[in-house]
């Protein structure tokens, strides 16, 4: 899905509560925190319908992990970040007592990253993004999709990245908190 028909596809799947009827299963209801294991001192909370998080006390990124492991699927969350935040999508985390860009794959969400190759939109470390979307002060509809060695990221229905590369086959999902406020709604997974 690359058009903006796409985009506004994703909007109605989202808003209408349909993310079921498309093949997708809900994590978050809206309501309380997923059955997730947090890392790291991130302050994760639910409000008004989103998983909420906008300090942390130690200098390490926090994320919250989901306890089961997915291979080939289609990860779809909404996405709000201030302009300052520094946030991801991490998915095939391979080592849980070392969760980083490093042992997952890293949709990112930083829009002030120094170095903007890897920035909002792209995949830490493995595809660059050109030209990089900015996705402070709104809410940003996120699919990081991963079967076999293809990875896609899509953002608000613009294919931002892309890549073939086998390093990490099955693993947790998550999400992360590293700068800023970050908030996620309607986070939802579809095996592909």
């Amino acid at each position: 899905m690359k058009t903006t028909a796409a985009a506004f596809l994703f909007g109605a799947i989202l808003s209408s509560g349909a993310i079921a009827q498309e093949g997708y299963t809900p994590l978050f209801d809206g309501k309380t925190l997923p059955d997730f294991v947090k890392t790291g001192d991130g302050n994760w909370r639910v409000e008004d319908g989103a998983i909420v998080v906008d300090k942390r006390t130690g200098n390490a990124p926090s994320y919250f992990l989901s306890k089961a492991k997915y291979k080939d699927f289609s990860l779809l969350v909404e996405v709000w970040v201030s302009e300052d935040a520094n946030s991801g999508l991490m998915i095939r985390c391979s080592d849980l007592a070392n969760v980083g860009d490093r042992t997952c794959y890293e949709a990112n969400i930083f829009d002030t990253r120094p170095d903007p190759s890897y920035g909002t939109g792209g995949i830490v470390h493995y595809a660059e993004v050109s030209p990089m979307p900015k996705a402070g002060g709104k809410w940003n509809t996120i699919e990081f999709s991963a079967k076999g060695r293809q990875l896609t990221v899509t953002m608000n229905g613009q294919k931002t990245a892309e890549v073939r590369n086998a390093l990490f086959a099955e693993g947790p999902i998550g999400l992360q908190y590293g700068a800023g406020t970050v908030k996620f709604r309607k986070v939802a997974i579809k095996p592909l």
